[in-house]
């Protein structure tokens, strides 16, 4: 068995209809390619302190926003080797419970040496998306802010899934405090 990947006249008809994605940008409403839509950088943030990932308690580091993506101006961010972010995009996503996203990089951040580390995105998850950005090569990258970053594309589920039940929703990109696991 093998995944059907929705066509991009069956999201934008569920943009328009479901609120599928937010904030999409022109291009992505008028003019998409392939088989989803490319989503933007939206926000980057600095994390630093201690992690902790048990059993059933989590506490991730702490974070701090660098950049943020403003429509009005122009701004960049430069990535220098070894470098690593959490980065948030500019749009939001609302998954019905019938469909699951993919993500994969566009390759033009491998191109320049940056690694962008992505997770599928459960039924039922509702929010901006959150991913680790990282420069694995030996060149500084500078990176606007709104630049598209990443690909999303919809895939239908066949039979029942669990809706997303985690603490993550909404976009949220770190912990208050040690918590307990969903």
């Amino acid at each position: 068995m093998f995944s059907m990947f929705l066509g991009v006249d069956k999201i934008l008809t569920l943009v328009e209809s479901k609120n599928l994605v937010e904030n999409l940008c022109e291009r992505e409403l008028n003019n998409p390619e392939g088989v989803g839509l490319d989503l933007r950088l939206g926000e980057v943030f600095k994390i630093s302190g201690e992690s902790f990932l048990g059993i059933t308690e989590r506490e991730t580091p702490k974070v701090f926003s660098i950049a943020k993506f403003d429509e009005r101006k122009t701004s960049q961010i430069a990535i220098r080797p070894q470098d690593f972010y959490l980065v948030k995009t500019v749009e939001k996503v609302n998954l019905p419970e019938n469909l699951v996203g993919i993500l994969k990089p566009r390759t033009t951040l491998q191109r320049s040496g940056l690694f962008l580390r992505t997770s599928q995105i459960a039924p039922g998850y509702c929010g901006e998306l959150t991913f680790g950005l990282a420069n694995v090569g030996p060149c500084n990258v500078t990176i606007e802010l709104g630049a598209r970053i990443v690909h999303i594309m919809f895939s239908e589920i066949k039979g029942k899934a669990h809706p997303y039940r985690g603490q993550w929703q909404k976009g949220r990109v770190t912990t208050e405090k040690k918590e307990v696991q969903v």
